[in-house]
């Protein structure tokens, strides 16, 4: 975001995120309604008043699943309201997870509740089922299923854990604090009525009789499990449940209440990560409790924040509603698919107990079982589908501030890159390029020819990015504005009329995306023919899609807004900025007869927004506290799903210092999203622009980027494929390793090896780094080796400006391309260097995924995969996986060769080195295996004569 008013920035001063902008939980109803009953619920007293009847098939038309596959319903109620009906479906879906869902039902209220987020959010709203086997016995029901494992589901009081070998993983309602509040007429005040009647005495406050009346009385309520019910305990009187009012904003509710809240605990836990998007420590600490490191609940909410806090549960721009729960004996996940507001608390009691508050929709939850890292990965790209594959430039250095003004000024800033021997693939333009903010329509006093500018840029491979805002502004002039009156498909108010808010063009209205004929007209929008003013080289940011509305509640939407279906914005808010964001690049995608690979980015997001791009972290300060936090918001986004995530190098507020800029570069070569961004009252901080030594530190980083791109699209590729994040954590490589789990200023470069630590610290001339056990690390740039050990340790780095940790552990095998060029389209043709990071056991393994880069091409089989091993001194490339190594990008490269192989940690020098037969160069290091910091022995093979596209083997004798 960037303040409405510029000058307003200067006012402010560092760390100035205006608290007072967002609520808390208490100054929310249905979060001070419900969060108490995590204390209530201590009450030896306090049982759930919720029970299952008996099971029966589900049939197609509840779920829309044939009525032969492993799906069942339970009638549900509540002894504090007999005449309210509600039902629990469980399903047993592929990859044994386990689906357990609540609506209510028969209800006379004309509303209903959110019912559509899985829509959205998977990639298949009804994924398929798997097998299973269920019995009832004794008021339990036990669902067989997977490889040993049970849902068991207690009818009275309701209770859902999910077992594996005898041992309870994952439990919904262990402490009782699910409740459904249901629809209801609002009441009213009613005079009391004294009733005629023989028998006991009526007395009035005065004491005085009243003939012929009696004591009403209920029939005394039944009392299940043994434990006083209260109603109290479960709905707090509160004034705000019908309409509630926040400063001067009000929210009419026409539904009434309709939150609900449960718990779900992990009995083995110690830690929780996830819950995307917060600046948190990945091991998420507690919210609740004696001694917790938060007070307030981890909110999911998408606003739009501006300065906001290094370390906090405040909501920002995204929203993934999906946790990781882990010790050394396993991991498993829960999903809970709900897009409204949501607070969840963390507190680490009998392993690690949450307790989660939604405002309305219905319970929609997804037991991941594991039982690791990578496989709960891979269960929950099953669901929600794996990331989409990037365009090859998108994966390099973007440059962008608010703003480049001028035509001119662009292609100054193409020429100054080039200049100083700097590489570049993305120039952006903020919002100032467009005419009134009038996305679309170019400024053409300051860009008098936008085709022209994006060609110059294009000669060296390179691309542009304009932003489009999802504000329209409202003119009757504006064509974008004057075709969504036509069609109807701007989003309502409470009265049914067209919602306008504040933003960047001032008076604005907002695109309903839910409604289908939005979508064919946003996608004619970016046409050529509708868009003139674009080439193919053009591509897009969505900014402020949370959406941000200047003069709205929480800087954005009211929550009685209404979309298509009727649904209100408090139903959909955290999916609404996805909607923009996935048409969007569908229409990026299709713009060309053969359809290409997009590039959008987003700023709000929700489960299932890996499938359309890159996300940054929003506007962050350029201080070194929020430098130091953003690996671990980094981390949290990876597991779950959002792998191509940055944050702006240098800060998107702030002017940093020689120091914190060299060490942001540093920091952002290893950002699966690399781009440079600034506030428009910050000073101009293209990295060409600084003085030596620090200009030349700057291009080392940069180069540095360059250089690994194809280790990089090696773990793109993955994420595409597997559902794997292209950044690890260390839990999610050593799950066994209890005592690194919480690690979270270093990660791993997809399956490289590359074990990346930014220094993130003012003056630090060394950093710790945590190495797992088992193999030996050697440091990338001295070859520094750090033997194995039986036990994980830290080791210290030294780390003078033009330096940082970034280690290869041993078993690994990484390509690289050492012919830095000014683009990476430029490099697409040049040899590759293999390096070998041989492990204890003298073996490493590794791979190169190809492909052109650019279209879908790939999906069809037209890409080159080798699998890399080194083993019994031998080197050999073989298809990682089976295609046609004649398809036709294969033969645009079939010149392209290694041009070297550096071994390293090769325990003796060789006499020789051949390929099919004939023997090669080679140079050999043999390093210091005896000093105080020992350096590895280095083998290096030049120019071996053998092609990325062909089996070979090189033998080390």
């Amino acid at each position: 975001m960037k303040l409405l008013l510029p000058a307003l920035l200067l006012a402010l001063s560092v760390h100035a995120v205006k608290r007072e902008d967002f609520k808390e939980c208490g100054q929310t109803s249905f979060c001070r309604r419900l969060r108490p009953l995590s204390t209530k619920s201590e009450s030896t007293d306090f049982a759930s008043p919720y029970s299952l009847g008996a099971p029966s098939r589900a049939s197609a038309s509840q779920i829309g699943v044939p009525a032969k596959d492993a799906a069942w319903s339970f009638p549900l109620s509540s002894t504090m309201y007999p005449d309210v009906a509600f039902e629990l479906r469980v399903d047993i879906l592929e990859g044994d997870i386990a689906r357990v869902r609540v609506d209510e039902v028969g209800s006379v209220s004309p509303w209903r509740r959110y019912n559509e987020t899985a829509k959205w959010a998977l990639l298949n709203a009804e994924p398929a089922h798997g097998a299973a086997e269920i019995t009832t016995k004794n008021s339990v029901t036990s669902i067989r299923y997977g490889q040993d494992l049970t849902l068991r589901i207690n009818h009275a009081p309701l209770r859902i854990a999910m077992v594996r070998g005898g041992n309870e993983e994952i439990v919904f309602n262990d402490r009782g604090l699910f409740h459904m509040e249901h629809f209801r007429a609002k009441e009213m005040p009613v005079e009391e009525e004294v009733v005629e009647t023989e028998g006991e005495e009526v007395k009035t406050e005065e004491g005085q009789v009243v003939e012929g009346a009696e004591i009403k009385t209920e029939p005394e309520d039944q009392q299940p499990f043994e434990a006083t019910i209260d109603r109290s305990w479960f709905e707090t009187e509160d004034g705000d449940m019908f309409e509630e009012q926040w400063k001067r904003w009000r929210d009419s509710k026409p539904k009434g209440p309709e939150a609900f809240s449960l718990d779900i605990s992990f009995p083995f836990a110690k830690h929780v990560f996830g819950l995307p998007e917060h600046a948190s420590p990945l091991s998420l600490p507690d919210t609740i409790g004696e001694g917790s490191y938060y007070t307030e609940p981890y909110r999911l909410w998408n606003v739009d924040i501006f300065e906001y806090v290094a370390d906090s549960p405040m909501a920002l721009y995204g929203a993934v509603p999906l946790l990781h729960a882990h010790s050394a004996r396993g991991t498993v996940g829960v999903l809970n698919l709900v897009a409204s507001e949501t607070w969840v608390d963390v507190a680490h009691t009998k392993g690690v107990q949450t307790h989660w508050i939604s405002e309305s929709g219905i319970m929609d939850l997804l037991l991941l079982p594991g039982p690791n890292p990578t496989s709960l990965f891979e269960q929950y790209a099953a669901l929600t589908g794996p990331a989409q594959m990037p365009p090859q430039f998108a994966t390099a250095y973007h440059q962008c501030r608010w703003n480049y003004n001028t035509q001119g000024e662009v292609i100054e800033v193409q020429d100054r890159f080039e200049e100083a021997d700097m590489p570049l693939d993305v120039t952006w333009l903020d919002i100032e390029y467009a005419d009134e903010h009038r996305y679309f329509d170019w400024n053409k006093k300051m860009f008098p020819d936008p085709i022209a500018m994006i060609n110059q840029v294009a000669k060296l491979g390179r691309k542009m990015v304009a932003i489009v805002d999802p504000h329209i502004k409202r003119t009757d002039s504006f064509r974008v504005y004057k075709d969504s009156l036509d069609l109807d498909i701007l989003i309502k108010k409470a009265d049914g009329n067209n919602f306008d808010g504040w933003c960047w063009p001032g008076s604005s209205v907002w695109v309903d995306f839910f409604n289908p004929k939005s979508w064919e007209w946003w996608t004619r929008m970016f046409s050529f023919d509708t868009w003139a003013d674009q080439t193919k080289n053009l591509f897009v940011w969505n900014d402020m899609n949370e959406p941000s509305v200047f003069d709205g509640p929480e800087i954005t939407m009211p929550k009685d807004n209404i979309h298509d279906g009727g649904w209100e914005h408090r139903d959909v808010h955290n999916i609404n900025g996805m909607l923009f964001h996935n048409q969007t690049q569908h229409a990026i995608s299709v713009r060309e007869p053969t359809k290409k690979r997009p590039f959008v980015l987003s700023r709000a997001y929700f489960a299932g927004s890996h499938r359309f791009g890159a996300i940054w972290t929003g506007d962050n300060l350029g201080t070194w506290e929020h430098m130091a936090g953003e690996a671990a918001m980094f981390l949290s986004n990876s597991i779950a799903g959002m792998s191509f995530v940055g944050s702006d190098i240098g800060g998107f507020f702030g002017n940093p210092g020689d120091e914190m800029l060299v060490r942001w570069y540093q920091k952002g070569a290893f950002m699966p999203f690399m781009r440079a961004h600034a506030h428009i009252d910050t000073k101009r901080r293209e990295p060409y622009l600084s003085e030596e030594p620090i200009r030349s530190y700057l291009r080392d980083a940069l180069r540095l980027r360059y250089t690994l791109l194809p280790a990089w699209y090696n773990a793109f590729h993955d994420a595409a494929t597997k559902g794997h994040p292209v950044i690890w954590p260390h839990y999610a490589k050593y799950p066994g390793d209890e005592t690194g789990a919480a690690v979270d200023n270093q990660y791993y470069i997809g399956d490289s090896g590359l074990l990346f630590r930014p220094v993130v610290v003012e003056g630090a001339t060394s950093a710790d780094v945590y190495l797992a056990a088992g193999e030996p690390y050697y440091d990338y740039f001295s070859s520094r080796m750090f033997p194995a050990r039986m036990k994980p340790r830290n080791v210290t780095i030294d780390t003078p400006l033009d330096k940082f940790p970034l280690l290869i552990e041993g078993g690994h095998i990484f390509p690289s391309r050492e012919r830095v060029r000014r683009s990476s389209a430029l490099m697409s043709n040049d040899p590759f260097t293999l390096t070998v990071a041989l492990g204890r056991n003298q073996n490493a393994e590794g791979q190169l995924y190809l492909d052109d880069g650019e279209t879908f091409a790939w999906e069809s089989g037209a890409f080159v995969h080798r699998g890399l091993e080194f083993k019994d001194g031998k080197l050999r490339s073989a298809p990682k996986v089976s295609y046609d190594a004649g398809n036709a990008y294969a033969q645009s490269i079939s010149n392209v060769g290694v041009e070297r192989v550096r071994v390293l940690g090769l325990n003796k020098e060789p006499k020789s080195v051949t390929v099919a037969g004939e023997e090669v160069q080679f140079e050999w290091d043999k390093g210091a295996p005896s000093a105080k910091e020992p350096r590895a022995a280095v083998l290096t093979i030049k120019n071996p004569g053998v092609k990325v596209v062909d089996d070979w083997e090189i033998v080390i004798a």
